[in-house]
């Protein structure tokens, strides 16, 4: 055990010798036989216990570990007494100013287990104060954290990616802005990678609900009895693998966001827990009888028709009209191919900078490639091939070769065999600095043939040139 010290105070010098044999070889003890100069020593040295007679002619030991309460509650506080001060010690005792109390007369091996066990809850009180403040500072940095974490999320959005000039955009932002500060459930449908998950956080980190949690559940990714247990927790028991009461995705966003992906996925079962929740703010775990109440926003999506899904009966129709309060249908990116070029310089704006790439734009050839395309994948696939233009083009600025698919050349009206003809044109073109005349001498051709392939190739001497991003 660490070396502690001890405070003893009695007016008895007899008692204070035998006190100090006792204890001297285990722990550091300091004697007095007054309370105002058992005062002074704690105000001196860092003294763990104090062991204080009741009966001093100065003041009593109730008296004085009361004051020593005062200073430093920490300090483990024992009293010794005779039979008749009893009552008054035990009324000591349960106002929360005393330890234990010691009857003379004592036992010194039972005495000594006493001083110890006294210790030892002296050490865990103070492991205890450790851990808290310990845990303080990690939450003060996770508070920190917390913190830079959704300013850099609210800034991503805010940058944002959910990006468009066209008409078909700017009604979809109008409807999500009118929307911002109204609790309603929201519905977003649209194809698969149009930004329904984007468009989701866009409006919960825009609205009051933004310092609470934003959690998303995509309905069609686990099996049915394990997403009723996402959703609404379940008791201990409840089911095979239930060893522990767990809360659920509506208890975690109490006050906050909840996002259903894939909505039309749900089962019929669901269906009916999802609509109590909707129209009373009530659930219940799994297992358990009693009912919760939470505060929830919801938005939901889908890509699929959710109306068909009510007509063959596979939605229910009155869960329906409560999540589709305000629906947002977002235009798939072949109605808007206005964006294109903006979207495609802002993914490329943003790997740029995080990867720390010198790519200054795109070609022109492979700007109209990506212009002449209907994106099954829509938003998503576009982010994808600007990923992948990143890694097959080392060069300044992206050419359309190497990267774009088939189809996207044949639009863009360039072949295999022209990309590959375009692509020794523009090293020569560059070689020789925009000379015409040094490019056909080392073709060995003429000026006119050159021109020739240059017009085929869609590649005049300005093309060499990249078309500059703007940041």
């Amino acid at each position: 055990m660490k070396r502690h010290s001890l405070l003893i105070v009695d007016d008895e010098k007899e008692i204070l010798r035998s006190l100090t044999l006792t204890f001297m070889q285990d722990y550091e003890v300091f004697t007095t036989s007054s309370g105002s100069e058992a005062l002074d020593i704690l105000g001196k040295q860092n003294i763990a216990l104090i062991l204080a007679d009741q009966r001093m002619p100065e003041m009593t030991g109730v008296e004085l570990l009361s004051q020593v309460f005062a200073v430093n509650p920490n300090i483990i506080r024992i009293i010794l007494t005779g039979y008749t001060d009893t009552a008054a010690i035990i009324d000591a005792i349960n106002q929360g100013h005393i330890y234990q109390y010691i009857t003379k007369p004592w036992d010194r091996q039972e005495l000594r287990i006493t001083i110890k066990r006294a210790l030892e809850s002296y050490e865990v009180i103070l492991e205890n104060q450790r851990l808290v403040k310990e845990l303080q500072i990690v939450n003060n940095r996770l508070t920190d954290e917390n913190f830079l974490l959704r300013r850099e999320i609210s800034r991503e959005l805010n940058d944002p990616e959910i990006i468009g000039k066209s008409k078909a955009m700017q009604q979809v932002f109008a409807a999500i802005n009118r929307v911002l500060d109204n609790p309603v459930s929201v519905l977003l449908t649209g194809e698969t990678g149009v930004g329904k998950t984007l468009l989701a956080r866009y409006i919960h980190y825009s609205g009051p609900r933004k310092e609470r949690l934003f959690i998303e559940q995509n309905c069609g990714a686990i099996p049915e009895a394990l997403l009723e247990s996402e959703l609404f927790g379940h008791r201990r028991g409840a089911f095979t693998g239930a060893v522990q009461d767990r809360k659920g995705l509506f208890e975690a966003a109490d006050g906050g966001t909840l996002f259903l992906d894939e909505i039309s996925e749900m089962s019929p079962a669901l269906q009916v827990k999802l609509l109590q929740v909707l129209q009373e703010g009530k659930f219940r775990r799994l297992g358990e009888n009693d009912t919760r109440q939470v505060d929830v926003r919801i938005i939901a999506a889908t890509n699929k028709n959710l109306q068909a899904a009510v007509d063959s009966g596979r939605f229910r129709t009155d869960l329906y009209y409560r999540i589709n309060v305000f629906p947002v249908p977002i235009p798939p990116l072949r109605e808007r191919l206005d964006d294109i070029p903006l979207l495609a310089n802002h993914y490329l704006n943003k790997q740029r900078r995080k990867r720390n790439l010198p790519v200054s734009g795109f070609s022109t050839e492979a700007m109209e490639g990506l212009c002449n395309y209907d994106y099954p994948g829509n938003v998503r696939e576009l982010e994808n091939l600007i990923d992948r233009a990143l890694i097959l083009s080392p060069g300044e600025q992206i050419e359309a070769d190497g990267w774009l698919p088939a189809s996207m050349l044949e639009l863009a009206g360039l072949s295999k065999e022209q990309l590959v003809e375009r692509t020794q044109l523009k090293q020569l073109l560059v070689f020789h600095q925009g000379n015409l005349l040094e490019v056909a001498e080392a073709l060995k051709i003429s000026r006119t043939t050159l021109w020739r392939r240059l017009k085929e190739c869609r590649l005049q001497s300005a093309a060499i040139k990249p078309v500059v991003v703007s940041n």
